[in-house]
């Protein structure tokens, strides 16, 4: 997926037991997708920040997690350990399984985390890491995932994500 690309749409079962359509985001909102995963410690440091931001800018953009990791190798990742870590950590955000990654595999992801940000008219105008500090939230100097979020004239951006490699299947 590049810059410029329009959101390719998917149906996927959520920690809710629904499937969620991402069609039915709000036409008015951003969209941030971000492939993630129950066991990366990279994810693992980046919840609370995930989570803040999907309180903070809720009126404008909509948070969609996606695990596609293999879960037969990785049983952390499974569906029924995603509704615990969600249920757990108190996720603010929607958090679905792409059990045969081809939602991945579309979007062309390689990292956990690895977001994609879409605007209103769901083009994609960011995509790579949350920020250049994913070991301490005290020392970050470039919020580029906010930055994208919350500059309506934001110039599209491409960073190399930082963090677990997706498990294929």
């Amino acid at each position: 997926m590049n810059l410029g690309d329009k959101l390719i749409d998917f149906s996927l079962l959520g920690v809710d037991d629904l499937f969620f359509n991402s069609l039915d985001i709000d036409s008015k909102k951003k969209v941030a997708i971000f492939f993630t995963c129950n066991h990366c410690p990279f994810v693992h440091a980046y919840e609370k920040r995930i989570i803040k931001l999907q309180k903070s800018y809720a009126d404008i953009v909509q948070f969609v997690g996606i695990n596609s990791n293999d879960d037969v190798k990785y049983p952390e990742d499974s569906y029924d350990n995603m509704k615990k870590r969600s249920k757990a950590n108190n996720f603010n955000f929607i958090y679905v399984r792409d059990l045969d990654q081809e939602v991945a595999k579309i979007y062309n992801a390689s990292h956990t985390p690895q977001f994609f940000l879409f605007n209103q008219n769901k083009i994609l105008i960011y995509k790579g890491k949350l920020d250049d500090n994913w070991e301490d939230e005290d020392k970050v100097k470039n919020s580029y995932l906010e930055d994208a979020i919350k500059n309506p004239k934001y110039t599209s951006r491409d960073t190399f994500p930082v963090g677990c490699s997706i498990k294929w299947l």
